[in-house]
């Protein structure tokens, strides 16, 4: 397939919308991509036969059910270094959407890697200790290696046809992430080890407090929630599990799912305070 013809499967903003929630690395049914997009699900399904047709997708039938998601992980590089190149991020429309976008920017998954605010600031910790050199392009150093087996992260699995490590143009933060064999093994430990857990069934991560004390004492990162309040009260108070559609006090929460990521909302004198 030519470079015109792929650009133009992706200068759809419904194909588009498809691609960027399978940056999540997981598979979704047609239904929930349809929703997903607010399309119908035979409009939905003629997108993705492009593009699969393309290249850029792959799908899996079990029973009834057809289960879509990225080809692979040029596919997944290509897709995310695309929306780096998108010179303004949209504006929320809704409380539920922004709070949806800042989780995603803290931290979220790029198809099998960490990316985000957490993904770039482990991509500068391994650069800082010297376990990364940039010298001939990217690459992993014997003291990288020696660490990494430290942590309990064997790369000796993961040989194969993929590079051992690859720069990620991350689209939030404009700088480099860490994707590749030592990536997908990061994102691996992370969520083996429940140094994080998605929140809802999006992209969005959340850090747990066994991660924060990790990430602070292997990487020097700093990973504690941030808090949104009011005035001087700086987010303190008791904390309710909510879901980002939930409205004002006294609304009933909504159904967490891929749009309403799970959230904390903190009480206290000033009012409601946020915390993602």
């Amino acid at each position: 397939m030519s470079l015109a013809q792929t650009a133009a499967l992706l200068a759809d903003q419904t194909r588009a919308a498809f691609c960027m929630v399978l940056l999540d690395g997981r598979a979704w049914t047609v239904g929930e991509l349809a929703r997903h997009a607010r399309v119908s699900p035979s409009t939905a399904s003629e997108h993705l036969t492009r593009l699969i047709a393309g290249g850029l997708l792959a799908e899996d039938r079990q029973g009834r059910h057809r289960y879509v998601r990225l080809a692979n992980p040029t596919a997944a590089a290509l897709i995310e270094d695309l929306a780096s190149y998108s010179p303004l991020t949209p504006s929320p429309k809704n409380l539920r959407e922004s709070l949806q976008m800042g989780a995603e920017a803290r931290a979220r998954t790029c198809y099998d890697h960490l990316a985000g605010t957490l993904g770039v600031a482990i991509a500068d910790a391994m650069t800082d200790r010297g376990f990364l050199t940039d010298d001939r392009g990217l690459a992993i150093t014997e003291p990288g290696l020696a660490w990494l087996t430290d942590l309990g992260i064997d790369l000796a699995s993961r040989k194969g046809s993929r590079p051992m490590i690859r720069p990620c143009l991350d689209w939030t933060e404009r700088r480099i992430h860490l994707a590749g064999a030592v990536g997908a093994a990061l994102c691996d430990w992370a969520f083996r080890r429940h140094l994080i857990e998605r929140i809802g069934s999006g992209r969005a991560l959340q850090v747990t407090p066994d991660g924060q004390r990790t990430f602070r004492e292997s990487f020097g990162i700093d990973m504690a929630p941030a808090r949104t309040g009011h005035g001087d009260c700086q987010g303190q108070g008791r904390a309710q599990v909510v879901h980002a559609g939930a409205g004002a006090p006294g609304e009933g929460p909504a159904v967490a799912s891929s749009e309403n990521p799970t959230i904390r909302r903190w009480s206290c004198s000033c009012g409601w305070c946020w915390l993602v």
